[in-house]
C-alpha cells in the first residue's frame, strides 16, 4: 500500500465517530441516563427482599412431636413435665424437634419410675410454641431490552405466584422461577443502564443497583418485624413489581448493541432521543459518521476463550464473583449464631451497605477499579477470618467483624460486575457478565453446604469462604486498570484495554499521519 493509500484509508478512519464521543456531545449522564438507571435500578429495591426474606419466611421455628397420648394416662400433667417425660433432649440440652419416646399403656407412675428410652420419629405432627413468626413457611406447608423485559415479567408474576402457592413444591418451584426472573432482570438491566453511560460515571450503572438493594436490606428488617406473616410480605414485595410491569417495555434498547449489529438508523433514532432529553442537540453530520459494525461476530463466548489475556481477565473475575458470593451468604445464613437478634443483624447489614456503595461510587472514579477490587476482597477476607480468633460470647465483637466483612465484600461484588463489564468486547459482554453473575450465584447456591460442614468441625466454613476471597484479592494483581476507558468494541480493543486514547479518531490529522509513512 502506498503512502497516498495509508493517508486515504486514515481519512476514511478519521471521518467515524464511535460511540464514546456520541456520549460527550449528548451528555456521558445527563437526565435521560438518570431517567433509564433509577427506572432499571428501582425494581431491585425490592429484589433484596426476595433475595434475603427466605430467612425471615423460612424460618424453622421452636417445635415438638405431639405427644398428647400421655395425657390419656394423666389429663393434668403440666407442658413442661410432658416434654420431659416424652421428648429426648439434644446435646446441647433442647428438646429434639424431630425424634419422641415411643408410646406405651403404661400407667403414669410407671412411666416415671422407669422412664421411656425407645425413640421414633414424630408420629402426630407437631406442637409449635415461642414462634418468632405468625406464618412461616414451615408451617404452612434477547437484545438488552428484551433480555430485560422477559426476567421482569418472570419476576413480577411469580412473586405473586409465591406467596399464594398452597403447598411447599409449588412454593419452590415458583421461588425458582422468581429467582430465574430475578437473576436475569438484575444482571441485563445494569447492562442496559451502563451501556448508556460515559466513562465519567459508567461504574455508576452497577453501584446505583447496589445502593437500591441495600436500602431494600434496611426495609426489609422492619416490614418482616412488623409484619411476621411470609403470605403477606411477599404479597407486599409484589407491589412495586406491578409498575415495572407497566414501564419496563418504554425502556430504550441500548444503542451500542444496536451498533454492534450493524442497525445504524435505530441506534441514531435513540440517540437523537436521548440527545433532545438531556437538551444537547447533536448534528446529522455527527451521526452519519458513527462506526457500525456490519458483519455481526456470532462466536459468543468463544470470543473471550480465543485470547489468553481475555481469559485469564475471565476466569479471575468469575472466581473473585463466586468466593464473594460464598462469603456473603455463609454469613448472612449464619447471623441467628451471632448471638444478636436476627433483626438488628439484618438492619445492621443492610445500614452498613449502604456507605459501602456510595463509598464504592465514589472512590472508584479517584482511585480506580484495580486497586480498590484488590483491597476489599483483602480486608473483607481478613476480617471475616478474624472471627475465628473471637469467643462465640463476644456477641457484639462477632457481629462487628461480620458486617465489616460484608461491607468490604459488597463493594467488591460491585466491582465485579463493573469490570466484567469494562473488560469485553460489546459482541460477548452480556454473556460474560451473566457466566459471572452465575458464578456469583453458584457462590450464593453452595453457602448453605457449606455451613453445614460445621458439624464437623466450626471453623471449616470461614476458613474456606475466607481463602477463596483472599485467592481472588492477591489474582487482582494480574489485572489492568480500566478507569476512564472507553468499554472495549472488539477483541483487539479488550486486549489493548483502552491503552490508546478515547478520542483516538478525532486527535490526528492525515497529514501528520502521512508524515510518519
Amino acid at each position: 500500500m502506498t503512502a497516498v493509500q495509508y493517508v486515504q484509508t486514515f481519512t476514511i478512519k478519521l471521518k467515524m465517530t464511535d460511540f464514546g464521543e456520541i456520549l460527550r456531545n449528548i451528555g456521558e449522564f445527563g437526565l435521560f441516563q438518570k431517567i433509564t438507571l433509577i427506572a432499571l435500578c428501582f425494581p431491585n429495591f425490592v429484589q433484596t427482599f426476595l433475595y434475603a426474606s427466605f430467612v425471615f419466611i423460612q424460618s424453622d421455628p421452636d417445635r415438638h412431636c405431639s405427644t398428647d397420648w400421655i395425657l390419656s394416662a394423666a389429663p393434668n400433667l403440666t407442658s413442661e413435665e410432658q416434654l420431659n417425660l416424652t421428648v429426648p433432649r439434644e446435646e446441647d440440652g433442647t428438646f429434639s424437634k424431630c425424634e419422641m419416646f415411643v408410646p406405651v399403656s403404661w400407667d403414669i407412675d410407671t412411666i416415671r419410675e422407669y422412664r421411656l428410652n425407645e425413640t421414633t420419629g414424630c408420629q402426630d405432627g407437631w406442637v409449635y410454641g415461642n414462634m418468632l413468626y405468625k406464618a412461616t413457611i414451615v408451617t404452612d406447608r434477547f437484545g438488552r431490552k428484551r433480555a430485560t423485559q422477559i426476567p421482569a415479567v418472570l419476576l413480577s408474576v411469580f412473586t405473586v405466584t409465591t406467596a399464594l402457592c398452597p403447598n411447599v413444591y409449588l412454593y419452590l418451584v415458583s421461588l425458582f422461577l422468581v429467582g430465574f426472573g430475578a437473576g436475569g432482570y438484575r444482571v441485563n438491566s445494569i447492562i442496559l443502564s451502563t451501556e448508556w453511560i460515559g466513562t465519567s460515571k459508567r461504574s455508576w450503572g452497577a453501584c446505583v443497583t447496589q445502593l437500591f438493594s441495600a436500602i431494600g436490606e434496611c426495609v426489609l428488617a422492619g416490614m418482616i418485624y412488623g409484619i411476621r406473616n411470609w403470605r403477606l410480605a411477599q404479597l407486599i414485595t409484589a407491589v412495586p413489581l406491578a409498575a415495572l410491569i407497566i414501564y419496563i417495555w418504554f425502556i430504550p434498547e441500548s444503542a451500542r448493541w444496536l451498533l454492534s449489529r450493524g442497525r445504524k438508523e435505530e441506534a441514531k433514532q435513540l440517540i437523537v432521543k436521548a440527545a433532545a432529553i438531556n437538551k444537547h442537540p447533536v448534528s446529522e453530520s455527527l451521526l452519519d459518521k458513527i462506526e457500525v459494525n456490519n458483519s455481526v461476530n456470532n462466536e459468543g463466548i468463544k470470543i473471550i476463550f480465543k485470547s489468553s489475556l481475555l481469559t485469564r481477565y475471565f476466569f479471575i473475575i468469575i472466581l473473585s464473583w463466586f468466593s464473594v458470593n460464598l462469603s456473603i451468604y455463609s454469613l448472612y445464613l449464619d447471623m441467628e449464631s451471632f448471638g444478636l437478634s436476627i433483626f438488628v443483624t439484618q438492619l445492621l447489614y443492610g445500614v452498613f451497605e449502604v456507605p459501602s456503595v456510595l463509598l464504592s461510587m465514589w472512590l472508584l472514579d479517584i482511585f480506580g477499579r484495580k486497586i480498590l477490587f484488590i483491597a476489599t476482597l483483602l480486608i473483607g477476607g481478613v476480617s471475616s477470618i478474624l472471627i475465628l480468633a473471637v469467643p462465640d460470647s463476644y456477641a457484639i465483637s462477632v457481629t462487628s467483624l461480620a458486617v465489616a466483612s460484608r461491607f468490604f465484600l459488597i463493594w467488591a461484588g460491585s466491582i465485579c460486575m463493573v469490570f466484567m463489564q469494562e473488560l469485553f468486547p460489546t459482541s460477548v459482554r452480556q454473556t460474560a457478565t451473566s457466566l459471572g453473575s452465575i458464578s456469583a450465584r453458584l457462590g450464593g447456591l453452595l453457602a448453605p453446604l457449606l455451613n453445614l460442614l460445621a458439624m464437623y468441625h466450626s471453623v471449616i466454613p470461614i476458613t474456606v469462604f475466607s481463602c477463596l476471597t483472599l485467592i481472588g484479592g492477591f489474582l487482582g494483581f494480574l489485572l489492568p486498570e480500566t478507569k476512564r476507558k472507553e468499554l472495549p468494541e472488539t477483541t483487539e480493543e479488550a486486549e489493548r484495554n483502552g491503552q490508546v486514547s478515547p478520542t483516538r479518531r478525532t486527535t490526528t490529522s492525515p497529514h501528520s499521519y502521512s508524515t510518519k509513512m
